[in-house]
């Protein structure tokens, strides 16, 4: 094989950086591959805008079947975003015989079980690596370097926006408007950026991560999701106080052969190695039963980051296709999803309230939770000035997590507890 011809559907931030960087390290990057990669055509939605990189007119093409069924292009890497219209391409490439990329993750949280049998089917190569945490090779973490390990838990922080805008909150003391607001200007986050914010995005990438780790079929659906428009500037601040930084964090565990998975703020140790992770960065913490904890950590998105996955899936198949083994290296799960129940799940939790300055009134707490046997680890408390109100924050030990939840409605309902909020506290 002297030439690979790749058709492109996709031409903004990833697909630039695709061609730019075939572009600068081509001698490289043909090297490693053993042979020439050729971009065949590239799918726009308008031949005639500005482009950031040098491209032949000729290549350009707003007709996708014109790359689909093509039988002179080999590889198809989707870039174009969203879910039923990539859906219906990379299922019609497949169909073709086409191995295909994609740094799709919407679309593979939704689709991906069916797709990827669908390339095996026809012999095909699917590769998405560029779908969860843009640089960050964990996705061949995961199916390679720790395949012959035994996971047990993963930690992830794999939304760039999010991350940026608690590191905002927490180290220059924004308003969570004005960090959303900074994010935005900056291109971190989008005009509308309630995937981001509502957790979904995370979500969708966690089902990803699952998938691989546990051969589970996890679904969007399983997940619980909980995003930060509820954190405060004053959230943070107490938890600082008492030794924590808030993240918005994906958890994946498997106890028993039961699965949970969730997405929500989470109170970090300062000492835990995701609390330093800050900005636009992601990092992917990782329990296993042989090696132990392991962290994969760097840029999350942009355009060089995710590029330099999606090239690597390129070369990964080009070496598939030279082998004559496409599609042998797919990964369906086998396993049946069994969630963990709640009553199950155990966990420490961060209570903040503001509670009636007078007397009695932080003896009716600590009995309740005495009463509760919910027992606490750290607790501050400072009153605010010119009201008769107090600032209270609790981490608690750990504790079952429907225990809790009951005790928390009761604490709502004392008539000292002027208002209260929770999140759930990782162990170090």
């Amino acid at each position: 094989m002297k030439r690979v011809s790749v058709g492109l559907l996709g031409f903004g931030t990833v697909g630039t950086g695709v061609v730019r960087l075939l572009a600068k390290d081509t001698e490289r990057l043909e090297e490693r591959a053993n042979c020439e990669i050729h971009i065949a055509k590239i799918l726009v939605r308008n031949k005639n805008r500005a482009r950031k990189v040098l491209i032949d007119n000729r290549t350009l093409t707003t007709d996708a079947y014109e790359i689909l069924d093509d039988p002179n292009i080999d590889i198809i890497i989707e870039l174009i975003g969203g879910i039923e219209l990539a859906y219906r391409y990379i299922l019609r490439a497949l169909r073709n015989k086409k191995n295909v990329i994609t740094a799709n993750k919407d679309l593979m949280a939704s689709y991906g079980e069916e797709l990827l049998l669908e390339a095996r089917t026809h012999g095909c190569d699917l590769y998405y690596e560029a779908s969860v945490a843009g640089g960050i090779p964990i996705l061949r973490t995961l199916t390679d370097g720790l395949s012959a390990d035994r996971i047990q838990k993963m930690i992830g922080i794999v939304n760039g926006t999010t991350n940026y805008i608690l590191s905002k909150m927490s180290s220059e003391g924004l308003s969570y408007e004005k960090a959303l607001s900074s994010a935005q200007r900056l291109g971190f986050a989008e005009a509308d950026p309630t995937s981001d914010v509502e957790g979904l995005d995370a979500a969708r990438k966690m089902v990803i991560l699952s998938h691989l780790a546990y051969s589970i079929p996890v679904r969007l659906d399983d997940v619980k999701i909980i995003g930060i428009t509820d954190v405060s500037r004053e959230d943070i601040v107490f938890a600082k106080k008492l030794g924590y930084t808030i993240k918005l964090v994906g958890i994946s565990e498997v106890n028993n052969g039961a699965i949970d998975v969730r997405v929500e703020p989470t109170l970090l140790p300062d000492g835990h190695p995701l609390a330093s992770v800050e900005n636009e960065n992601n990092a992917i913490y990782v329990y296993s039963s042989a090696l132990g904890e392991t962290m994969y950590y760097g840029a999350g998105a942009g355009e060089g980051p995710t590029a330099v996955s999606v090239v690597s899936d390129l070369l990964s198949v080009i070496r598939n296709m030279k082998l004559g083994i496409t599609g042998n290296h797919i990964f369906l799960p086998k396993r049946e999803l069994r969630p963990r129940k709640e009553n199950l799940v155990e966990s420490q939790f961060f209570v903040r309230l503001h509670m009636k300055d007078e007397p009695g009134s932080f003896s009716r707490l600590t009995d309740l939770f005495k009463d509760r046997r919910i027992n606490i680890s750290k607790l501050y408390q400072e009153p605010i000035p010119g009201r008769d109100v107090a600032e209270v924050a609790i981490v608690t030990h750990i504790t079952n997590k429907l225990l809790f939840e009951t005790t928390f409605d009761m604490l709502k309902k004392l008539d000292v507890i002027v208002n209260a909020k929770y999140f759930r506290v990782e162990r170090g």
